[in-house]
């Protein structure tokens, strides 16, 4: 990024994603903290977090609270994802009150519906914060569970990123153990099209040749994957 600032000066925005998509890997914070401090950019840094709930406990989490420190940051997160609330298309942008004031003046006026303000209200209540964390604690043992049993099937290769969000992200390998997008998508289409189960094909994304996006799921869910998965891959 610093050498694309240096080469780009007129560039005003610069987009980070923490965990992305489709690798679900986290950004540390000091690699953010490198761009929201570098000495040739005055423009605006926004992090989208659509994800950040996923983040193990262990490891570094969300960057809002930093907004305090840092006038030119932008953090964007949603309900859609770990609230599960995606039905209502409720997006959130916390940063500086210079910053503020210009999103508020470009906004429409009436921007959140009445139903989407009590349903977002009800789910940061207390019960609905607890409901929250009791899923994803879940969601991430299950998350932990799917990597554990790829190692087991013949056919899967390695899994990429640092699975920070609630999908993991697995090569699908050919006959001579290299990654195939053939393969791969035929799985996907067969899977979807035969058996009503959808995962997501990435291997047209950059890095990700042979590769599936499979959602962690409940404990069912994700048995019906692993079941589904050996066998379209013995064959």
């Amino acid at each position: 990024i610093e050498k694309q600032v240096a080469a780009h000066p007129n560039i005003k925005i610069i987009f980070l994603c923490s965990p992305g998509n489709p690798t679900g890997s986290a950004l540390s914070h000091e690699s953010m903290k490198r761009v929201l401090t570098m000495p040739n950019y005055k423009g605006i840094v926004a992090v989208d977090e659509a994800y950040v709930d996923f983040i193990d406990a262990s490891k570094e989490g969300s960057t809002a609270t930093w907004t305090k420190d840092y006038p030119n940051l932008v953090v964007m997160q949603t309900m859609s994802k770990s609230f599960g609330l995606a039905g209502v298309r409720l997006g959130i942008a916390i940063t500086s009150p210079e910053i503020a004031f210009y999103m508020n003046a470009t906004k429409a006026p009436y921007n959140i519906a009445s139903t989407t303000s009590r349903v977002a209200q009800e789910a940061l209540q207390p019960k609905g914060l607890e409901i929250l964390h009791k899923h994803i604690a879940v969601m991430v043992q299950e998350r932990e569970r799917l990597l554990e049993s790829f190692k087991s099937i013949s056919g899967l290769g390695r899994v990429l990123g640092t699975n920070d969000s609630n999908f993991v992200l697995v090569e699908v390998l050919d006959k001579d153990g290299k990654p195939s997008n053939e393969r791969a998508f035929n799985i996907y289409t067969d899977m979807a099209k035969r058996q009503g189960l959808v995962v997501r094909f990435r291997g047209t994304e950059i890095g990700c040749e042979g590769c599936l996006r499979i959602t962690v799921g409940t404990p069912e869910e994700n048995d019906v994957v692993l079941r589904r998965l050996t066998e379209q891959l013995s064959s």
